[in-house]
C-alpha cells in the first residue's frame, strides 16, 4: 500500500532510479494505491550511468504503473505475492507510451489480464 509521499525504486531503463508518490490516478478517493494501480510521480534520484543521456530529468512528473509492493497481493488461487521493494514503471503524460524499453526483474501474472500486457514481454521473467 502506496501513499502520497512514498519512495519507489523504477525498474526500467528509463534512466530515473528513485521516484516518490504524488497521487493515486486509478483511484482518487482511496488513500493508498496497490498492485497494478497508476500513479502521478516526480523523479528524485537518476542511474548514475544514465545521468547525462536520459530520457527524464530529475524533478520531472510521470505517470508511474505499480509492479511491486511489499504489502502482499492474495490471488484467486489462495496464493499471496510479496516482494520486497516497492517498485514501478514510468510512462509519459496521458498517453500510457513506456518511457523505457527494457524492464528488470521479475513481475507477476497478474498483468497478462490487465491492459498492460506488453510490459511482460519486456520484463525478464514472469512470478507466480
Amino acid at each position: 500500500m502506496l501513499q502520497k509521499g512514498s519512495y519507489l525504486n523504477v525498474v526500467d531503463n528509463s534512466g530515473a532510479k528513485i521516484a516518490s508518490c504524488i497521487h493515486n490516478v486509478s483511484n482518487p478517493t482511496s488513500r493508498y494505491a496497490l498492485l497494478g494501480h497508476i500513479i502521478l510521480v516526480t523523479v528524485k534520484k537518476l542511474r548514475v550511468k544514465r545521468r547525462f543521456a536520459s530520457k527524464i530529468k530529475k524533478g520531472a512528473l510521470a505517470y508511474g504503473l505499480i509492479v511491486r509492493t511489499k504489502i502482499f497481493r492474495n490471488s484467486y488461487f489462495g496464493d499471496k505475492l510479496k516482494f520486497y521493494e516497492n517498485s514501478i514503471i514510468l510512462f509519459f503524460k496521458k498517453t500510457y507510451n513506456l518511457i523505457g524499453t527494457r524492464v528488470f526483474g521479475l513481475l507477476p501474472k497478474f498483468f497478462r489480464f490487465t491492459q498492460f500486457m506488453r510490459i511482460l514481454s519486456l520484463c525478464t521473467g514472469i512470478s507466480l
